[in-house]
């Protein structure tokens, strides 16, 4: 499977990476290790010395953490990736070097350029208000590893018609079934909005609001921007009355591929509910357990669903070659999956152009 390179990966959330220490993960199938040089600014390195190819990240920080040094023969390697210390003589081979990432900290995230192109740091999807401190606004962001097809995931975070099936009670329930759905798109970032008014809350929603179960009109819109960072504005407020009314909870849905199978889902959740006042403890307790209904339902039920789709399509020779049914539900994915493959084209033309 090809992925597009000169764009923004989502590496980790910030806190994950420490001041000192070292953080290994891989990226569209690159060995990556992190960390922080010493004014804190993050490093990112091709994982794999090359030497004996022993992971760097088996090594340690030295030289005030501007070198770092494998840890089967102690070759040093500066923040640029070039081997500037070889123990065993007094030449460096040429070929000692290992390839540097383009690495910026932004929005709580610490993001990645994987091209060879010039980064472009303007097209880093907004999630800045995931960069709050000390508030309860913002729920715990977690990343969890999932042993799916990142666009399968996609299809499944940009067509919320399942929460009425596969999360009912939680974030959806039958009455939102035939909700109106719309699809935007502005330049190349897509909105799929879906509405449901007048029915009861979701139970997720319902604890966030007024807890009393009466009806409310419910909306969930969805942003994406490719390759597959997602931001969801979902929320409710009293039939017929203002958004800014009642009550929005956004979500961070950040797809970064590990490989065709496996993808790191990054998530997090804001609140926005400037008319429903609530004493600090009890704003505390509420949103851990959105934070555990959110983990939950990704874990134990989309992870489940998405991987038994994916494992239906091996079986019939590969992702791509059964042909599905289309709905109406579908317009999102659909559209979201053309513009991927129109940034993958120009791409590979810009490729061969190169060679």
């Amino acid at each position: 499977m090809s992925f597009i390179k000169n764009t923004w990966y989502a590496a980790m959330w910030s806190q994950n990476l420490p001041e000192d220490g070292m953080v290994h993960t891989t990226v569209i199938g690159e060995l990556l290790v992190l960390y922080r040089d010493m004014n804190g600014l993050p490093v990112v390195l091709q994982d794999r010395c090359p030497h004996r190819f022993a992971p760097l990240h088996l090594g340690k920080l030295c030289a005030q953490k501007s070198r770092i040094q494998c840890g089967y023969h102690g070759l040093e390697f500066d923040n640029s990736g070039l081997c500037v210390h070889n123990p065993h003589s007094e030449t460096i081979p040429s070929m000692a070097k290992v390839r540097a990432f383009k690495a910026v900290e932004r929005h709580s995230l610490i993001w990645v350029w994987m091209g060879d192109s010039e980064p472009l740091e303007n097209a880093i999807p907004d999630f800045s208000l995931f960069s709050e401190v000390g508030t309860n606004r913002i729920s715990r962001r977690e990343s969890i590893e999932l042993e799916v097809n990142y666009q399968l995931m996609t299809d499944n975070l940009l067509d919320l018609s399942h929460v009425s099936f596969l999360h009912d009670g939680v974030l959806g329930h039958a009455g939102m079934v035939r909700g109106e759905i719309t699809v935007e798109q502005d330049g190349s970032t897509l909105h799929v909005k879906r509405s449901s008014p007048n029915v009861a809350p979701p139970g997720m929603f319902d604890l966030l609001y007024k807890r009393n179960g009466l009806p409310v009109d419910f909306w969930a819109d969805m942003r994406w921007n490719a390759p597959a960072c997602m931001l969801n504005n979902a929320g409710v407020c009293q039939p017929g009355s203002d958004r800014s009314a009642g009550i929005s909870l956004l979500g961070a849905h950040i797809l970064t591929p590990i490989s065709e199978f496996r993808t790191m889902y990054h998530f997090a959740a804001a609140r926005f509910d400037e008319n429903v006042r609530r004493n600090a403890d009890d704003e505390r307790f509420i949103f851990e357990q959105v934070s555990n209904l959110r983990r939950y339902a990704f874990e134990e039920q989309d992870e489940p669903m998405v991987l038994a789709q994916q494992t239906a399509q091996i079986a019939a020779g590969g992702l791509g070659v059964l042909k599905p049914v289309l709905l109406n539900i579908d317009a999102g994915p659909m559209r979201a999956r053309r513009l991927l493959e129109e940034l993958r084209q120009i791409a590979d033309s810009s490729e061969s152009e190169d060679a």
